[in-house]
Formats: C-alpha cells, structure tokens, sequence
C-alpha cells in the first residue's frame, strides 16, 4: 500500500503508542505524522487538537473517530453507572468531540477548492443492531452511533461531506482478548483494517465487516422481539472486569 505525500494526525491517550505508531508509518509509507495524547471525552483537547492540526495542514479530507470501549455491565449494579457514563461519553461523545472541530473547515475547504470532499468516517458495531444481555452500555452506546450518523450522513449531504458507518463484528484485538465464549467470524485487526480501508476509500455509507456478520445482522433485524429474548436469555456475557479508562 501507498500512501505518499499524506499527512496524518494520530489521536490516542498513550503518547509512547502515538510515537511507536507514528515512526512505523513515517518509514513504512513515507507519510508525515502530528501526534496528539489526549482522551476524547476532553472536548477542549479535541479542539486545540483540531485547530493545530488545520492551521499547519489545512482541512482534512478524512476525520475517522475509532475510541471506542467495552465493559459487560448491569444496571442493578450500582457500581455499574460509572461504567455506563464512561462508555457512552467516550463511545458516543468521543465522536462528536472528534468531527466537531473539523466541519467548518471542510465546508471552507469545499468553496475555495471545489474538488475537495471532505469525509467522516466512524465506528458502530454490529451490538448495535439488537441489545445484547450483559452489555446495555456497549450495545446501547453502538445503536446511539448508528443514529447519530445516519442524521449527520443527512445533515452533510448538501456540503457534499461523505459519512461512513462501519459495523464491525467481532476483530481480534485486546478488547475481544478477554471474551470467554465463541464468537463467530472472528476476524485479525490487520484483515479488518483492508477491509475498512477499503469501504473508506469507496465512500460506503454503511457497511458491516465482515459480510457474513452483515448477513446475519440483517436477519437479526426482523427476529420477533419474544424470538430474540429467548434465544438471548442464557446467552454468554461479557466480563465485568474493571478498566483502567473508568
């Protein structure tokens, strides 16, 4: 793959992860880098983040909003809320903190250059598309970003700003590493990654990676919701472990 002559702002809490990352682009690709250790959930940060990035750079054509985390939790626990809050202010929140800064730009971008498009891209999950038990916060912060970006998939069509959803299923990283039980269609993050690339690069308004966990996705959409509560009642839950993002 060739990415020459790009420039890419990097965005992670782990300055020593942005350093290693940033280096191994710069000599694999050739790309220039400018790294950025904030949390999304710090809107403030973003923004400064944003303004540096566009005042040496220019407007981006691509924001992608990828923070996201997991945490099995149950609202009887009330040693849970902590986790709810968290999960939804960096799953949801942290998107909105991310495209904010950037849309002013890109529509500015768009008059003084008509061929520039700008594009948002950013991550749901397939969790989303039904509630899964032992994981109300992942599930209904995922199904919050599939919403929201359908609406700013809308409210950016007239600036010509493209907005890609991308559902994954289950990726083989970290977050996945500490699951128990089986999960279909296990994929490796570097497999997924083309992948991702891909839809990016085609402009995708929505797509679920991989296909299979696409097909089934749509089937789980018109399961009866009685059909769903009792296939899901003793179904496999996610770890309540703690985090070190709480």
């Amino acid at each position: 793959m060739i990415i020459g002559h790009a420039t890419i702002g990097l965005v992670a809490r782990r300055f020593e992860h942005l350093q290693q990352l940033a280096t191994e682009l710069q000599t694999q690709y050739q790309v220039s880098c400018a790294i950025y250790p904030l949390d999304v959930r710090d809107s403030a940060a973003l923004q400064t983040a944003a303004q540096d990035f566009i005042a040496k750079f220019g407007a981006p054509n691509i924001v992608i909003a990828n923070a996201g985390v997991s945490r099995g939790t149950l609202t009887e626990d009330k040693d849970d809320i902590k986790a709810f809050q968290a999960v939804f202010d960096i799953n949801v929140m942290g998107i909105v903190h991310t495209f904010q800064p950037f849309i002013e730009a890109m529509k500015q971008a768009k008059v003084q250059d008509k061929k520039f498009q700008g594009q948002l891209v950013s991550v749901a999950s397939v969790a989303g598309i039904r509630g899964l038990p032992g994981a109300g916060a992942y599930s209904a912060s995922k199904a919050a970003v599939i919403s929201y970006l359908e609406s700013l998939r809308v409210e950016m069509a007239r600036d010509n700003i493209v907005v890609t959803t991308i559902a994954p299923g289950y990726i083989r990283t970290p977050m996945t590493d500490v699951n128990s039980y089986k999960m279909p269609f296990l994929m490796d993050a570097d497999v997924f990654a083309h992948k991702f690339a891909n839809a990016v690069s085609r402009k995708r308004r929505f797509v679920v990676i991989p296909w299979q966990m696409g097909v089934l996705a749509r089937l789980m959409r018109f399961v009866p919701p009685f059909l769903w509560d009792w296939a899901m009642k003793n179904a496999p839950r996610k770890s309540r472990a703690n985090w070190d993002w709480l």
